[in-house]
């Protein structure tokens, strides 16, 4: 089983560890996407999700 980094998918180990770019713990290639399934499994944390996501979108916008 390969363990990836979940900020640079090109960084793969065949054994746990830290990326050695950002120093994240490396996550088993089948827990890839449980983070997202997660938050999108309850209204709350999507909604949560796109508050965010907006309010991060508008900071962008008004800095330029």
């Amino acid at each position: 089983m390969d363990y990836l980094c979940p900020m640079h998918s090109e960084v793969h180990q065949p054994a746990p560890g830290k990326c050695p770019r950002c120093g994240m713990k490396l996550l088993p290639e089948n827990a890839r996407f449980k983070v997202f399934r997660h938050m999108i499994s309850s209204p709350l944390h999507l909604t949560v999700m796109i508050v965010l996501m907006l309010a991060l979108m508008a900071f962008v916008m008004m800095a330029h």
